[in-house]
């Protein structure tokens, strides 16, 4: 029996997309109202603990940099599942980035180390694309093959390339130059003042305005900027309406005229690009140099990331956002930050059992309550949290906010379905 075509358009028009994802999908007004009411919360619960350091400007800047190689790595798998690849292997085309950004840039300039990252990216996609699209093998063992090639090639040129020069060891390459950071004076200054003065709501806005204009890195603005253009691209355009198809019903994408092998491997490709710009960020802005197991699982949260946004960019940056900022916490003041986000997610637990209550979901709402009584008890009893739980908070949160978000998601309909050309005739 043949697929239903339903989900299949004329693609020669790119105003027309498949079938809409169910379920009611947040409008931007209502988003921002979330948003806005998030950090207001996070307002109080500052002034409350006195814990001024998680919205000041400096861990805002913080976070968004540790934000930009999750976001990354988000967009690349973004781009291979709307195609209908299901893409592990981020973690280890991240790797790829990383070593073959640090190698080149050390050696002709770190501009040359963004492009041969990106290369050493796309190297790992087009095997990643081979073994799936190609010769139809399980796409997680793929990408879990991936990932373990990447770290054992990685671990095998390192001494080769780095070893007898200065600052190089076979763990580690010597210095890279830097890319350049760009503070908008004036902005950053009065953004930071402001923040400083302690007020309710006013200063956090302050902080987070003030982390995406101080120190901020020219690879970042390009990051940034990758966000709405893989929207428009994906979304706006009839090639990204082809591609987006051979996610949601190849067989009848094929029945139009859509080469789907030709798709499938352009977008896996362009995703470990993605993944090996991630990574060369890491060794390239985050620190100036090439260090084995600076990844560390970022693949794998900028995974989570794009399933959080529910395979949409705007949700994905939110989700790169909230990840990078919990990453953020281990470098600035971590237990005493972390110790006051206790008490601000015993406050969501306690909402979110409200609303519960209000949409007439008593069990769930009972056993939200519990645990949000439980996690207050916690904050109420203690001054800190061991060092062991700040490491582990971007990890928790990680399958935390998969775990409330399971429910509304939708993937692509032939997200990780093996395809052979020509199967729907």
């Amino acid at each position: 029996m043949s697929a239903p075509q339903t989900s299949a358009v004329d693609v020669n028009q790119p105003t027309l997309q498949p079938a809409a994802p169910t379920g009611r999908r947040l409008s931007w007004q209502v988003l921002l109202l979330v948003i806005a009411g998030a950090l207001a919360l996070t307002s109080i619960v500052r002034i409350i603990t006195g814990a001024d350091g998680i919205t000041n400007v400096s861990q805002m800047s913080t976070a968004l940099q540790l934000a930009v190689p999750i976001g990354l790595a988000g967009l690349g798998g973004l781009w291979a599942e709307r195609a209908g690849v299901v893409n592990i292997g981020l973690e280890g085309m991240m790797i790829f980035g990383t070593w073959f950004g640090a190698w080149a840039g050390f050696q002709w300039g770190p501009w040359t180390g963004v492009v041969v990252g990106i290369i050493g990216g796309c190297i790992g996609g087009i095997l990643h694309a081979i073994a799936t699209v190609t010769f139809r093998v399980n796409h997680i063992v793929s990408g879990v093959a991936i990932n373990i090639l990447a770290l054992g090639i990685t671990r095998y040129l390192a001494p080769l390339a780095f070893v007898g020069h200065a600052g190089g060891s076979a763990k580690q390459s010597p210095a890279v130059d830097s890319l350049g950071h760009f503070t908008i004076p004036g902005l950053s200054d009065g953004l930071r003042d402001l923040n400083n003065q302690g007020w309710f709501f006013i200063s956090d806005i302050a902080g987070l305005l003030g982390g995406l204009v101080t120190n901020v890195s020219w690879l970042t603005l390009i990051a940034v900027a990758l966000i709405p253009g893989t929207w428009w691209i994906l979304w706006r355009t009839a090639f990204g309406l082809r591609l987006r198809s051979c996610g949601e019903n190849p067989v009848a994408a094929e029945s139009l005229g859509v080469n789907v092998y030709k798709y499938k491997y352009i977008a896996v490709i362009i995703s470990g690009g993605l993944a090996g710009l991630g990574g060369a960020f890491l060794s390239l802005v985050a620190n100036p140099f090439y260090l084995e197991g600076q990844v560390s699982g970022r693949g794998y949260i900028g995974l989570a990331a794009m399933i959080f946004g529910n395979w949409m960019p705007g949700g994905l940056a939110l989700g790169a956002g909230l990840f990078g900022y919990t990453d953020s916490l281990n470098l600035r003041g971590g237990s005493t930050n972390v110790h006051a986000l206790l008490l601000l997610g015993a406050l969501l637990l306690i909402i979110g059992a409200i609303w519960m209550v209000v949409r007439k979901k008593y069990a769930p709402s009972m056993i939200t309550a519990v645990v949000g009584a439980l996690v207050y008890t916690w904050y109420a009893t203690t001054n800190e949290v061991p060092n062991q739980v700040v490491s582990a908070t971007p990890y928790v949160v990680t399958l935390v906010v998969l775990t409330l978000s399971a429910q509304r998601l939708r993937m692509p309909k032939a997200d990780g379905l093996p395809y052979r050309k020509g199967q729907g005739k």
